[in-house]
């Protein structure tokens, strides 16, 4: 047995997942230094991901150039202690005890670097507060 079992986990979801579920995922697989399974995922997952993003992050240490959109499937989401909606609606399917937030972020889809720069920062924050939340020392 693994010891995932322990471990909380975290889906992020948006609609193209191409920015800001990927930059979350990102931050929090950085900072969670394998504490925490992470997954991202897009109700319409887009064919790449956006390069302003890709760059973004690489400012903040970050490489993510090789990760892809994927769909979002309903096992992620059984699969997840935690869904974190930014912006996709409906399209996420609910689940008794699993716990669902929505972080209203502007879409960086389109976006040069300069735009993408303060939805990295907020999103960084958020993941540092939900890690204190996910980790209590």
């Amino acid at each position: 047995m693994s010891d995932t079992l322990s471990k909380p986990s975290v889906l992020f979801v948006c609609v193209h997942n191409a920015g800001r579920s990927q930059m979350a995922a990102a931050f929090l697989t950085h900072l969670g230094r394998g504490r925490v399974e992470v997954r991202s995922a897009g109700s319409a997952p887009a064919d790449s991901i956006n390069p302003a993003v890709v760059e973004a992050m690489a400012e903040a240490g970050i490489d993510i150039s090789a990760q892809t959109p994927k769909v979002l499937t309903t096992e992620a989401v059984q699969a997840s202690d935690v869904v974190i909606t930014m912006g996709c609606g409906d399209a996420c399917p609910v689940f008794p005890g699993k716990k669902y937030l929505d972080w209203k972020l502007d879409d960086p889809a389109g976006q040069g670097v300069e735009a993408v720069r303060p939805i990295r920062d907020l999103i960084e924050a958020r993941i540092q507060s939900l890690l204190a939340e996910l980790l209590p020392q």
